[in-house]
This record gives structure tokens, sequence and C-alpha cells, in this order.
């Protein structure tokens, strides 16, 4: 990173290096991809100076023509600059600075590798193979290695992607597998039975976390989106909201059982159904899913994540023989194609027609079984 600066001349009355208004030459200092710089910019304008030092950053050279290398450690940098500058979720950042300061960093550093240029196949291979996770956060992680080094090639740092001849690992998508009507009245009666902190039962609280489980298995809406739902959000029965994920508009009626029980909830911020509006929304979200992880123990339900409250609003929509299209606007998807991936074996109109396609090839059957005419 490179720092502008002013060196100020005897007579000039002014000592802070960063002021701009009087007329004293400038200079630059730092480093750049890992070498050392400190020269005159021959330059009296703050701004220019500025434009001239982005300008040498962009083009990873000087104006001279000497070409400066970029390392991976100022490239990453730059990389979650620029998230931060798209105005990226807080959680995409920070899942950026995991994986690329917290795992490829290290990684690239213990095996010597310094320089973008350095940067191999065969290094992403070999830190694709030390990833611990699963098959499927494993390919998140590299479409996002991919889009690293693309940034990179668009900036002119190197000349070609390493990380598009990685292949990715094999996913296997798992069927989407709701809660059945006999689970959800296991997970309901357990809110009745649900402690509180202190190993007591407390009645407020379970008609509070009954009225959350009911509030994500009939909106559909995820953890995080339910505990920051305000109250004027809720028209009557109708329940208006941006979705925090994408952005995308949502508007889902409710039971009238359910808005009941959501009005007569207390809490400490009136604003909120949910949240008391002080912690961070991620903390509330960690801490929620364990108190949900809680009951689906205490209730008996094996295999219960909170996710799947989503899946059985929208499984129960599908197999009323519900669009899926429509489907994808009720839970917030920025894309048909997304609710299709993970809900389509679900499709009710789908089904029947595969039904009725095997039917038709019955007639073999039939006809080896019937009866001979004598």
């Amino acid at each position: 990173m490179l720092t502008v600066y002013r060196r100020h001349l005897k007579a000039c009355p002014y000592q802070s290096r960063k002021y701009r208004r009087c007329k004293c030459p400038l200079w630059v200092a730092g480093t750049i991809a890992g070498e050392p710089l400190k020269r005159s910019l021959d330059l009296t304008s703050w701004e220019a100076a500025q434009d001239k030092v982005r300008l040498w950053e962009s083009r990873g050279q000087m104006e001279d023509g000497r070409e400066v290398k970029m390392t991976v450690r100022e490239a990453v940098q730059k990389f979650i600059e620029d998230g931060e500058a798209r105005h990226l979720k807080p959680g995409s950042i920070r899942r950026l600075r995991t994986i690329f300061k917290r795992q490829l960093l290290p990684f690239l550093e213990n095996r010597g590798v310094q320089y973008l240029t350095q940067v191999s196949v065969d290094e992403l291979r070999q830190f694709r193979a030390n990833l611990r996770n699963s098959a499927n956060t494993s390919h998140k992680k590299l479409e996002s290695l991919r889009s690293f080094f693309r940034f990179c090639c668009d900036s002119k740092w190197i000349s070609e992607n390493p990380g598009t001849l990685v292949k990715a690992p094999k996913v296997t998508q798992r069927p989407t597998m709701p809660f059945s009507e006999d689970e959800m009245k296991k997970i309901i009666a357990g809110c009745d039975q649900y402690p509180n902190c202190h190993g007591n039962y407390d009645p407020e609280y379970g008609a509070k976390l009954k009225a959350f489980v009911l509030l994500l298995r009939y909106s559909g809406l995820r953890i995080g989106d339910a505990l920051m739902l305000e109250r004027k959000r809720l028209k009557r029965d109708r329940l208006f909201l941006y979705t925090q994920k994408t952005g995308t508009p949502v508007y889902v009626p409710l039971p009238p059982e359910l808005v009941a029980v959501l009005n007569s909830c207390s809490n400490r911020n009136p604003e909120y159904f949910f949240w008391s509006g002080e912690s961070k929304l991620t903390t509330a979200a960690g801490n929620q899913r364990k108190y949900l992880n809680k009951l689906f123990k205490l209730a008996g339900v094996g295999g219960g994540k909170p996710h799947r409250f989503r899946d059985t609003f929208a499984v129960e929509l599908l197999l009323a023989d519900v669009p899926l299209e429509r489907v994808s606007i009720l839970l917030g998807h920025s894309s048909v194609k997304i609710t299709e991936k993970y809900y389509s074996p679900w499709v009710k109109s789908r089904q029947d027609q595969l039904e009725a396609d095997v039917r038709k090839t019955w007639h073999s059957i039939q006809d080896a079984v019937s009866p001979v005419n004598a």
C-alpha cells in the first residue's frame, strides 16, 4: 500500500505531512507488490498525486514502465475492499476474510508463495485437498477462489486465472426433507415444556418460542429475517418484508391463529417481535439455532434443523399444486432456478405426470398375465 505525504520546505509555516493547501512537494512511500518505494512525485496538487498513485496500483507498474509484482496479500486486501465498496452483505465479507486471510494466505506463505505470479494450479489443488469441509462447502470456497483470481486478471496483475483449471469436488444434492405432520405436533408440544436458563418452565418464553416456530413454518422465512421482523411489517393477516439475503420483496399471508400469537408476544424492543435490537444479528441467529436444536431433542425429532421449517412451507405449497414460479416468489429467491434446484422433486404436477408415464407401460404385463382364449 502506498501513502502520499507532503514534505514541507523550510519557508513553509506548516508541518503536518497531511496538510493539503500549501504548495510544498509531494512524496509517496510504502510498499507495492512487496517492494519498498519512497520517491518524489514531482507534484504539488494532492488530488493529482492520489490519481497518479492509484494508477500505479491498478496497473501494477509505474509510469516509467517498470513492472511491479503484486503480492497475494495486497491482492486479497483489494479484493475484500472491492466487495465492501459493492455493498456485499456483512456475512459475505466475513466469509471472504475467512477463506482468504485465515486459510489461503497462511497456506501459500507456508509454501513460500508471496506473489500472485507464483500461484500455480498445483498450489490451488493442494489447497483444495487440505480443506476440511463438506463437498458442498468446498465447492463454494472454490467458486470464491475463481472469483478472486478473475478479479486479479481483470486488474491486469496476472494474465491467466489458475482457478479455472481446478475441478470442483463432486456434490451430492440431498433431497429436501420437510417436517411431517406428526413431527410438527411434537415440536409445538415441546414448546410448552421448554425450560428457561434456570431449568424451569417459563410460560412466557415457551409461548414466544412457539410463535417463532409457527412463524418459520407458515412464512418460509430464514432465521435472520424472522428475528428482525418488525411489528409494522404485519398488517392484519399479511406480512411484507425484504429478505436479508436477496433483498427480494416478499408478501406472505399468515393464518389468523399465528397472527394472534404474534400480537400477544411481549418483547423488550417494541419495534420488533423477537429481536432486542442490541445484539448483532449473527449472534442472535446463532443463539436461536441453539434454542431450536434443544427443542428438537426435547420433542424427540431426529434430524431436526431450523431450515426444515422453510422446506416444509415450500413443499406444502408444491403438494397443493402451487406453480413453482409462485413458490419461488414466496420464498424470496432471486431466480426460479434456485427453487427448482432444491424443490423440483416435490412439484405435484410433475410427479403426477411421471406416474402417468409409468402406468402407460403396464400394458405389456397385462397381456402377459391375462388368460389365453381357448
